[in-house]
């Protein structure tokens, strides 16, 4: 009963920043705990980055850590996820995701997330 729409994925060379949007409507949003994940060709769902239901707390692997940041602003309904210095292997679709349970526990684990985006595609170039 989460709609979740990503929007903000373009080309962008590498070095270059993003910044992803990801609107939610049906329920209540500042109820759900946000993550992002991402997919590359042929390769897994990898976690990016998880934000608690108040935006206090946040979580993000090291393979992102210090270069993304996700972020959310419950008023607008809308979690974000900042990029910067974008790398060649940050190129993949970038889905956000609802979950119930404490981002700490849900982390990277996607059956995890309930609600789920269809993505935006995000390119760097050299």
């Amino acid at each position: 009963q989460v709609q979740l729409v990503e929007s903000g994925g373009r080309l962008v060379q590498a070095g270059g920043s993003l910044r992803l949007s990801c609107a939610a409507s049906g329920r209540t949003f500042s109820s759900y705990a946000m993550g992002w994940f991402r997919q590359a060709p042929g390769k897994e769902r990898e976690f990016v980055a998880a934000i608690s239901w108040t935006g206090d707390s946040t979580y993000s692997p090291d393979s992102v850590k210090g270069r993304f940041t996700i972020s959310r602003d419950n008023a607008k309904n809308t979690v974000y996820l900042q990029m910067n210095s974008l790398k060649l292997e940050d190129t993949a679709v970038y889905y956000c995701a609802a979950t119930a349970m404490s981002p700490r526990t849900a982390w990277g684990t996607s059956r995890n997330y309930r609600y789920w985006g269809q993505g935006t595609q995000v390119t760097v170039s050299s």
